[in-house]
């Protein structure tokens, strides 16, 4: 099987409308692509900026600057994170 063929082997079915076939239809006529290529290239469209949407950390300025400003000067660890420091210690001794 050549390369062209392997990209393509798996199927995906969708049931629907008229309404959105007709629509569907007429969005990849005014693109010149057929329906399968205009489905296949919207869905990877929406799936990549949804996969990047829940992926990528957006902060305004001044959240950057904290984000920052702790890693540069990390605050001292209270009694709860030198409390959970020791325990993990005890677990991983044993």
């Amino acid at each position: 099987m050549n390369t062209a063929n392997r990209r393509r082997a798996e199927r995906v079915e969708a049931r629907v409308t008229l309404e959105q076939k007709e629509l569907l239809e007429r969005a990849a006529a005014l693109e010149g692509r057929s329906m399968t290529d205009f489905i296949i290239a919207s869905a990877q469209e929406a799936a990549t900026d949804t996969i990047a949407r829940y992926e990528l950390l957006r902060l305004s300025p001044r959240d950057q600057q904290a984000f920052v400003e702790a890693l540069v000067n990390p605050p001292a660890p209270n009694e709860a994170l030198r409390a959970a420091a020791a325990r993990y210690r005890t677990l991983r001794a044993d």
